[in-house]
């Protein structure tokens, strides 16, 4: 093991001592160990992954995931794939199969659970759609809309009607909307990019990010096709996608990029308000973007889409000024997350020069994660999405587990 490698290691097994045992759920939010984000469900993957990995004890993957567990598991239609039932039945997909036996029960009933919210959103969502209203973040991305509804699908019963009828209505939702007369594109939203209003974005605005724009049903649309999952217009509603892409891509000294949100503004005038790109990251940036682009090449079988986007992976994770705006070592925006998506765009990837990013981003990884007191416990900004990445690095695998199928780079 390289020096490196043994620092990485020795970093995660302080983090997997740090989270050892599940604190109480707050009495004011006891619902809070159900979210994949900050609370329990979440860092039960480490210890899973920990315990598949290298075969240790199952007990604390247990007790993390009995913490999430340990109240009435919310399948209200404000959860998502990450708060509620489907972020606990997540989690449970990321069971090793030597103890799935554990759970058998619990993941039956939360599949129910979790099917008949997808059927309940569905109908919300295509009656919104015939009514021509325009959409929230909630109604359609990944962190609780049907996007991460579809992912926990993706991996549970993927020719199941469930996931068929969320992937028809993304093939709807891609479709402009027309309500107003100006064929907005479908993923439109009414709000502003932190959900409220602004007098910077009136009427709403177009969002391109992994986490809550755009490029979320593109990666579930890709990840379907990939896998052999596709329905009347899949392929048309990729294509509407990335001309999207396409079209508000922005080119530079350092390659391409795209801006993080779009004002009313902006769309008239066909230019963003960005004048530079942002973090590299994997929830709004050109790292999570690019991963959609060159998974959509491989599931449409175009070399010269998967190229290109392949290549805007490259020359931005390349790119000091763009790195140098990465401040934390976190999944979401953070190094983990460009650290996760790097490692899986490089297994997949024709262009070469992918290969060798993940040792030299592992470098800033193992830096910046680097165990702290101040740090926060979480999955998706905390310690424990920081420490699953470091498992990937420290032993140079993908997951044994799939835990990174919430982000759906995988």
């Amino acid at each position: 093991m390289t020096t490196l490698a043994t620092t990485a290691a020795t970093a995660l097994e302080q983090y997997t001592a740090d989270l050892a045992e599940p604190p109480p759920p707050p009495p004011e939010e006891p619902w809070a160990v159900q979210s994949l984000a900050d609370g329990a469900a979440g860092i039960s993957l480490l210890h899973i992954e920990i315990a598949s990995r290298y075969g240790g004890s199952w007990r604390s993957a247990h007790r993390w995931i009995t913490s999430a567990a340990s109240g009435p598991i919310s399948a209200a239609d404000q959860t998502g794939l990450f708060l509620g039932a489907p972020a606990v039945g997540f989690v449970l997909t990321a069971v090793p199969p030597a103890y799935r036996h554990l759970y058998v029960s619990a993941r039956t009933t939360l599949h129910q659970h979790i099917t008949d919210l997808a059927n309940r959103r569905v109908d919300a969502a295509l009656a919104r759609i015939g009514r021509g209203d325009l959409p929230t973040f909630a109604e359609y991305d990944l962190f609780y809309g049907l996007t991460g509804v579809g992912a926990y699908l993706l991996r549970t019963e993927p020719e199941g009607p469930a996931l068929e009828r969320i992937l028809q209505y993304l093939v709807a939702f891609t479709r402009p909307l027309a309500s107003d007369g100006r064929g907005l594109p479908g993923w439109w939203v009414r709000h502003d990019p932190a959900r409220g209003e602004s007098p910077h974005f009136p009427g709403g605005h177009g969002n391109f990010g992994a986490a809550h724009g755009i490029t979320g049903p593109l990666l579930l649309l890709a990840q379907a096709m990939r896998r052999g999952v596709t329905v009347h217009g899949h392929q048309d509603a990729m294509f509407t996608i990335c001309a999207h892409l396409d079209a508000w891509c922005q080119h530079g000294d350092s390659g391409p990029w795209w801006p993080e949100h779009i004002s009313r503004c902006d769309l008239d005038r066909s230019q963003p308000h960005h004048d530079a790109p942002a973090r590299p990251s994997w929830c709004y940036g050109t790292t999570g973007i690019a991963r959609a682009g060159q998974l959509a090449g491989i599931a449409l079988r175009s070399p010269t889409l998967q190229k290109f986007y392949e290549d805007a992976l490259y020359r931005t994770l390349s790119d000091p000024a763009q790195l140098a705006l990465v401040t934390d070592s976190g999944l979401c925006h953070g190094w983990a997350g460009i650290y996760q998506t790097a490692h899986r765009a490089a297994a997949d990837a024709l262009d070469p020069r992918l290969r060798i990013l993940p040792d030299r981003l592992g470098h800033a990884l193992t830096a910046s994660g680097q165990p702290s007191t101040s740090s926060t416990p979480g999955l998706i900004n905390g310690a424990a999405g920081t420490a699953l990445a470091l498992t990937t690095f420290a032993s140079k695998q993908a997951p044994s587990t799939g835990w990174d199928a919430c982000l759906l780079i995988n």
